[in-house]
């Protein structure tokens, strides 16, 4: 059974850092896109980071670019999301995502259980 967990969310104050962890299980982590989603109270998941399969390819929010940054481990089976600079409006539970395309068109799509990010003094 494939999983995902989520580690390394907290509170912290405005300007503060935090790194997620996302640890993979029963799946092939080297075949998946990986990223990372937020949702906060009251507003729709929105996509944060993603970064391709081996790592080539990066893609941000544009309102945490600059501030986030998403790497991979493929032989630890693991997804990071360094936060630096944060924000009161970063606050948010953030979700891992794992996501591959079949070559018969099917898509492999997984979710984290999410951890909580608060930005708050």
């Amino acid at each position: 059974q494939v999983q995902l967990v989520e580690s390394g969310g907290g509170l912290v104050q405005p300007g503060g850092s935090l790194r997620l962890s996302c640890a993979a299980s029963a799946l092939t982590f080297s075949t998946y896109t990986m990223s990372w989603y937020r949702q906060a109270p009251g507003k729709e998941r929105e996509l944060v980071a993603a970064i391709t399969s081996a790592g080539g390819s990066t893609d941000y929010l544009d309102s945490v670019k600059g501030r986030f940054t998403i790497s991979r481990d493929n032989a630890k089976n693991t997804v990071y999301l360094q936060m630096n600079s944060l924000k009161p409006e970063d606050t948010a539970v953030y979700y891992c995502n794992a996501v591959r395309q079949l070559p018969g068109g099917q898509v492999l799509n997984y979710w984290g259980q999410g951890t909580q990010v608060t930005v708050s003094s």
